[in-house]
């Protein structure tokens, strides 16, 4: 069973509660920013948390009104504003201190990125930095930085705009990205790809820079980051995408990339966003970790989730259900 502790709590364990109603996981729980699993302490930290502009047909073009209704208690208001139908996100790191090194899941959309097709990742202007600085970590600390894939809204902060050139904002770090993302989304390919101009622009303001500072590697299938951390390749939303297993001191976790975007999809987890390059993969990969989470007591960090962020699982019928939220703090 996953210890969703702060650490300044550690001593006392908070166990999902399996008995609780659906509509009210993680209702009482404190609020933290920062918990740990293991030997292994994990820091959220928020880029952005807002009512997005794509109502739940849009967003999820294979969703039925019904389904919605259905888990309203659940999704509303944090993941899911029913009067206007309109969906909630969020983007977010998650930053983990393990084996004595800083590790960076996910870069967010970056500051001043032109987004031709993303006017919501274009040009935005947030505290992103201040929000890491608040955890305790300067850019110049972290040594790895994962990109669970290579879609605008990942890789953003891997630079930042310094006079007129972007430099690695990381740049003492490895940036760890999967080969098959590497190749994918190169801009001579965006033509071939479902997501097409939606990753203009992503190569050369927030890849390139960071190859060309020589501190990109590349890997397939999987690779071992130290003894609590190990990615595994999970393709369909996008060739390469990714997932990081924790595994701690019995504590088990899974920072899930964009296997998900939305908390209905826990519960309805035949539903897709309208980001996936390949649907019937994107849904084979999201059960299989799903099935994992379940059966190994796994707390499961999605890359998108408003609201307190993260959740555990369980199995019910065919399905699964949301069993309790992270501690972490509501957006």
């Amino acid at each position: 069973m996953s210890a969703l502790t702060s650490p300044e709590a550690r001593s006392e364990s908070h166990p999902v509660e399996s008995d609780r109603a659906e509509s009210e996981p993680g209702a009482g729980t404190p609020t933290v920013s920062t918990v740990e699993l293991g030997d292994v302490q994990i820091h959220r930290v928020i880029e952005y948390s807002d009512t997005t502009p794509m109502t739940t047909d849009v967003f999820f073009p294979d969703s039925k009104p019904e389904e919605w209704q259905r888990h309203a208690e659940l999704l509303a208001p944090h993941h899911w504003d029913p009067e206007t139908d309109l969906t909630r996100a969020a983007t977010q790191s998650w930053v983990l201190r393990s084996e004595g090194k800083i590790i960076l899941i996910d870069t967010g959309a970056g500051n001043g990125k032109y987004r031709p097709l993303q006017p919501i990742w274009s040009y935005l202007s947030t505290d992103y930095l201040a929000n890491l600085a608040a955890v305790g970590i300067r850019p110049e600390d972290v040594d790895i930085v994962v990109n669970t894939h290579l879609h605008d809204d990942h890789v953003g902060w891997n630079t930042r705009l310094e006079g007129r050139d972007w430099v690695p904002t990381f740049p003492n770090a490895t940036y760890l990205m999967p080969h098959r993302d590497f190749e994918y989304w190169k801009p001579e390919n965006l033509h071939n790809t479902v997501f097409g101009r939606g990753n203009q622009n992503v190569y050369e303001d927030s890849i390139d820079p960071v190859i060309e500072a020589g501190l990109v590697k590349t890997w397939d299938e999987s690779y071992t980051i130290d003894a609590n951390l190990r990615l595994e390749l999970t393709p369909g939303h996008t060739p390469g995408a990714s997932i990081v297993h924790l595994e701690s001191a019995g504590d088990r976790a899974i920072f899930a990339g964009d296997l998900l975007h939305g908390a209905i999809q826990v519960h309805e987890p035949h539903i897709n966003s309208c980001f996936e390059e390949d649907e019937d993969g994107a849904r084979a990969s999201r059960a299989r970790m799903f099935a994992y989470a379940a059966d190994n007591s796994t707390l499961v960090l999605p890359a998108h989730l408003p609201g307190h962020g993260a959740f555990e699982l369980r199995r019910k019928g065919s399905g699964f259900q949301l069993t309790d939220w992270a501690p972490f703090s509501l957006t």
